[in-house]
């Protein structure tokens, strides 16, 4: 954090949805929610399009006003604020920049609409244009500026008003993978570094993996699960969860004494809370080991890519298709048509009742 902003940042403060909701006409968009956004934590709102996720955003933001429910920032119940006067700022999925205006404009603007002097506002927007390693581009305009640069020129623009929370609507759809890959790890580094509580509106899946302290996956106006990334891919509460929160095989099988069955494969594995029964297994693609002789789920290649880091196939089997993705093996990559065996490893299994 640059000496500036450090010198004026206030603690960070938590945010909390008390039964939530919001209606469009006979349309539920959210459907009373409740949840905290830790204090000075990134918390990503994770689901596919049409979820709730960014209407949630919005409502936090003050652009849309709740069906029911209360919105707390800290303490302070916000429902009734205007968004000027939430203390919150959101950085959009079009950056929103103004074409006609500096780099530096563009990021004193809400300065100026607040009426700060012009030296305050010379040595906020020096300091969080430094803050985002770009102190040199402040006479340049929007266009003379790559996607990922404008990208952080949005982020700052957020950041000079020292808001209390940092809202972010899906910010880096706009750039290619390469480059989002870089933008988000600058994202993540930056609110570490500051401790401001952000959250986060993604339906990319491993975007969200990367970035986020915690994740609320939301489906259908309601949220699914709330965990660590980690905790979520390991763990996943339900088949949505499971399917969405990374690459997933579902395959039926059976549990009892210890062991799992899937078609004639059984092999010995362990959860705790699960009852004997029908089951469905969650196996992740890099959790299946591929022979081509010996025991394992009988199968046969039907697709196969050689991936640079890795193989990655889809294996028709008696239980369905099933997806692996291999490290680079010594054999090189199977051919279409290969009839293979599968194992599973313990690391990336899960059994849902």
């Amino acid at each position: 954090m640059s000496a500036g902003l450090a010198a004026t940042a206030a603690p960070a403060v938590p945010v909390r949805l008390d039964r939530l909701s919001k209606r469009f006409g006979a349309v539920v968009a959210v459907d009373e929610i409740t949840l905290e956004f830790p204090a000075g934590k990134l918390v990503t709102l994770l689901g596919p399009s049409g979820c709730g996720k960014t209407t949630t955003l919005r409502m936090v933001a003050g652009l849309e006003y709740p069906t029911g429910g209360r919105i707390f920032i800290g303490d302070e119940d916000v429902t009734p604020l205007p968004a000027s006067a939430r203390g919150v700022t959101m950085v959009f999925q079009s950056y929103a920049l103004f074409p006609h205006l500096t780099v530096f404009e563009n990021v004193a603007y809400g300065l100026r609409i607040a009426k700060l002097s012009a030296a305050e506002i010379a040595r906020r927007v020096a300091d969080v244009l430094t803050l985002v390693g770009l102190p040199e581009v402040g006479r340049r305009y929007p266009a003379q500026l790559s996607g990922g640069q404008q990208q952080r020129i949005a982020l700052a623009r957020a950041l000079v008003m020292e808001p209390k929370v940092l809202l972010f609507d899906e910010p880096l759809s706009n750039l290619d993978a390469k480059l989002r890959k870089r933008v988000r790890g600058e994202i993540r580094e930056l609110q570490q570094r500051l401790g401001i509580t952000s959250i986060y509106v993604t339906h990319d899946q491993a975007e969200a993996l990367a970035l986020s302290d915690v994740i609320i996956v939301m489906n259908q106006g309601r949220v699914e699960q709330i965990g660590a990334p980690r905790d979520l891919y390991r763990r996943p509460a339900t088949q949505f969860v499971a399917d969405f929160i990374g690459e997933a095989n579902l395959l039926a099988g059976r549990y009892a004494d210890g062991r799992v069955t899937i078609e004639a494969l059984t092999f010995p594995f362990r959860q705790e809370g699960v009852h004997p029964g029908a089951v469905t297994v969650v196996v992740r693609p890099e959790a299946i080991a591929v022979r081509t002789d010996g025991d394992g789920l009988s199968g046969r290649v039907r697709t196969a890519f050689f991936m640079g880091m890795s193989n990655e196939y889809l294996i028709e089997t008696p239980a369905g298709e099933v997806a692996v993705v291999e490290p680079l093996a010594a054999r090189g990559l199977l051919p279409v048509g290969t009839e293979v065996r599968l194992t599973f490893l313990d690391t990336g299994l899960y059994l849902l009742s």
